[in-house]
Formats: C-alpha cells, structure tokens, sequence
C-alpha cells in the first residue's frame, strides 16, 4: 500500500500550538502517513505560495487544524492561511477535491471551521483526554480502514407472480397437505384414513371437501375406498414448500 500524503494546514498561533502540530504530524507519519509540514519541507528562501499549491495539488488529503486564529485568517484571506483557503476553493485542483479536506478542531468551546467549511464534518481534537479516539477516527479514514465494514447488499427474497408457488398460510391446499403429512407422520402408516383426515384437519367441511377435490385433481393425494395417500407428486410439494417430515 501506498501510504496517503496529506497535506497539514495550520496557523502559527504560537510557540505551542507550532510543537503540537509537529507531534501531531510525527504521529501521522509514524502511522503509516506521508504526512507534508511546513516545519519538515519548507526551507529558508522557499516560494511560500509555490510550496503550498504544489503540496495541496499532489496530495490525497488536506488536513485543516482549525482554532479561532486560523478560523479568522481564512475567512479574512490573510497569508498562509487565506491562501490555501483560495487554493481550495479553485477549480484549477485536479487531484484533490473538495471531499478530501479534513478539518480538525483544536480548540475548546464551540467548534469553529471557516465558512467554506462549514458543512463539513469536522473531527474533534479539543479534549486532550479524547485525543488517540479522535485520532484513531482520523488514521481509519486517511488508510481507508473503517471500524465497521459495510456489508453487501443480499440478494432479492422475492420472485416474480407468474413464477412464485402459493406459499401463504390461508393456501387451502397447502394447508390440506401440512394436515394430510402430520397425520401421515404420527400414524407412520403409508394409507391413512380418510374419516381421520377430515376429524383431524384444521378447515372448515366444505373447505376441506374443495382443497381436497382441487388436491386430487393436481395429483398430490389419492384417495382409494376409506383410504388417502400421498403421491409422488405430493412428496415434491411439499418438499418445495417446506413442509417438514415428508
């Protein structure tokens, strides 16, 4: 894998906030990041504004760490700040796009991005005790590792009218077999007895006498004299709809 490099955006607030962002960098690059500093790559006599376009341009990400200074710069336009805020908001970038800005929030109090940002969901660094959650958010994101992985999408439980077999509970004849093949079983015998059916079955007379004529006619049972037995047939239904000890 490739390691992402991403770009640290940041305001010289002080003396301070210039260590923290250095650490916060180091740790990046410890961690698998090609993390890109002004405090690393940025020498004496460098062209400011060349170094922050070609860095923003061939980056992966852009990380923001924004604390009310930086807030202010970039709204305002002013230096280094404003002028990765005109970078990014030109549609001179190829490679980088609007969705691969990441603001960080340093400070505490309420959360402050600048205006272009605004709609973005930023990750909260202002709790010093919350700092390896928010970074540990951070690192999934920028390698692409997620905490929870989306699962796939399963396939279509249902199947068009004209192909589907009845298989709704007030099915007559379904219902006609589940009775036919539970007293099937309990008897053990291949015959059962016709009058037994009709004791046993959870329908109604009249609806027992259609299903069971319709039963017949489909080849799923057979009734011969006092007795009724499962066809071949019959096996194969029920078998098809899940009717279990068959």
């Amino acid at each position: 894998m490739i390691p992402p490099k991403v770009f640290i955006s940041y305001s010289h607030d002080s003396a301070a906030h210039k260590q923290w962002v250095l650490e916060f960098a180091t740790t990046l690059r410890n961690r698998g990041i090609d993390a890109i500093l002004d405090q690393w790559d940025l020498k004496p006599g460098d062209d400011l504004p060349e170094f922050m376009e070609q860095n923003l341009a061939s980056s992966d990400y852009a990380v923001m760490i924004c604390t009310k200074r930086y807030v202010s710069k970039a709204n305002a336009g002013v230096g280094g700040v404003g002028y990765e805020k005109m970078i990014m908001t030109s549609s001179s970038l190829s490679k980088i796009s609007d969705s691969k800005v990441i603001p960080i929030v340093r400070e505490n109090g309420d959360p402050q991005v600048p205006t272009f940002l605004k709609t973005k969901r930023y990750i909260d660094f202002s709790k010093e005790e919350d700092i390896e959650f928010s970074l540990d958010e951070l690192l999934r994101f920028l390698l692409n590792a997620p905490l929870y992985k989306k699962p796939e999408v399963g396939s279509n439980p249902f199947r068009p009218l004209a192909e589907a077999k009845p298989d709704r509970t007030s099915d007559g004849i379904r219902q006609l077999m589940i009775d036919l093949i539970k007293l099937y079983n309990n008897t053990g015998e291949e015959n059962v007895m016709f009058v037994n059916l009709i004791r046993h079955s959870t329908m109604p007379r009249l609806m027992f006498d259609k299903y069971f004529d319709e039963a017949a006619k489909q080849g799923l049972v057979q009734k011969h004299l006092i007795y009724v037995k499962v066809t071949e047939k019959g096996r194969s239904y029920a078998e098809e709809h899940n009717i279990v000890g068959v």
